[in-house]
């Protein structure tokens, strides 16, 4: 059960906010705030991710839990900061209301850890329209550029394609991510081994040349699957043989760990 219309109508009126106050907060006609109320229609994801930004919860909360109850009220506001800063992401529409995919490049990369959650920080970053079939209109893109050659053969100086993952049970063991982290900044790494909330992740390098390290996660401010990269810096065929080399050495060496671990 979804109690998005009952706990936005018991959100706005405990900050004291009219309907059409909160829609001049969330960027959208007033009428529409009236339709979730009713339960007449359910917002999309850029305008539920503004509206729980403005009540500072998290989207979870939002959907799954009844704040008009003390328990349940007390139980959302009290998540971890790390539960809360995954599911609040600012991003930037056009005039039609569309959301548009925001790039972070190099040089922006220590300002972005910094600045993640600032919506005019949001604003500064370059933005386009990446009209795809394999892209969903109801989900939140980016893209990064990595720095770096621990996630060959994705070459440095690329722009990793990315989805926002909002909730840890969407992380696929193993798959690549963008981790936004308060320590390190932006890393691109494949994650593995995370135990829960309080836990640890196990972030490990394409490359075997570099160690594999944990990170708390509490250090994680935001989490972004990898779906694929545009890079201006084609490969010769030297390269791809060292390449395939690199992946059947890493590939031995993983195997002979999970021998050992049995042994």
């Amino acid at each position: 059960m979804s109690f998005i219309s009952i706990n936005i109508k018991y959100l706005r009126k405990q900050q004291g906010l009219t309907q059409e106050e909160l829609a001049r907060k969330a960027g959208i006609k007033r009428s529409l705030i009236g339709s979730y109320e009713e339960g007449r229609a359910v917002p999309k994801m850029p305008v539920l991710q503004k509206i729980a930004h403005i009540f500072n919860v998290n989207i979870d909360s939002l959907v799954s839990k009844d704040f008009s109850q003390p328990e349940q009220n007390d139980n959302a506001k009290t998540n971890s900061v790390l539960n809360k800063e995954l599911r609040i992401l600012s991003t930037v529409v056009n005039a039609d209301n569309k959301e548009l995919i925001s790039i972070v490049p190099i040089k922006a990369a220590a300002g972005y850890a910094n600045g993640y959650s600032d919506p005019e920080f949001i604003e500064t970053l370059p933005v386009f329209s990446l009209p795809l079939m394999e892209l969903s209109k109801e989900r939140s893109y980016r893209l990064f550029q990595i720095k770096g050659d621990s996630m060959m053969p994705i070459p440095s100086g690329s722009y990793i394609i990315c989805e926002f993952i909002s909730d840890y049970k969407d992380i696929n063991e193993g798959g690549a991510y963008i981790l936004v982290t308060g320590k390190d900044g932006i890393v691109y790494k494949r994650i593995y081994n995370m135990v829960d909330k309080s836990g640890e992740f196990l972030l490990k390098s394409d490359s075997p040349e570099f160690s594999p390290f944990n990170i708390s996660a509490n250090e994680v401010l935001e989490i972004w699957k990898s779906l694929g990269f545009i890079s201006f810096s084609l490969p010769d065929a030297e390269n791809v043989s060292l390449q395939k080399l690199s992946f059947i050495v890493n590939d031995l060496k993983e195997q002979v760990e999970k021998i050992n671990k049995k042994g």
